[in-house]
């Protein structure tokens, strides 16, 4: 498995009450994409990044960070095979990706994903 990138997700009780501080302030005016309970701000000048999350609509527990895997099936094996808490099973999601959540030793819950081709 190769990690592509890692993302904050922030948990906030309001996706639209939280623009103005994450877009307007800090300047993450783009919104790649907004699903209601969770949306991603972009900078378009630095492609700095982050998600903020009210709660994740089908997952137990929210993460604290999305981590994009070139193989999420390799990923899923590898988290079993190593003895991982696994909080949310390998999902095809509707919204077009494949991901599972591990609870890392530190208690941290991870979101694991990659966008299915």
């Amino acid at each position: 498995m190769k990690v592509h990138s890692i993302i904050a997700d922030l948990r906030v009780p309001d996706i639209e009450g939280s623009r103005e501080f994450y877009a307007d302030y800090l300047g993450l005016g783009v919104e790649e994409f907004n699903l209601g309970w969770v949306a991603r701000f972009t900078s378009a000048e630095t492609g700095a990044h982050l998600q903020v999350v009210t709660k994740d609509a089908t997952a137990p527990v929210d993460a604290v960070i999305s981590v994009k895997v070139d193989d999420v099936d390799a990923a899923y094996a590898e988290a079993i095979e190593r003895g991982f808490e696994i909080v949310h099973p390998l999902t095809d999601e509707e919204w077009g990706v494949r991901r599972f959540f591990v609870r890392a030793p530190d208690g941290n819950v991870l979101n694991i994903v990659a966008h299915r081709e």
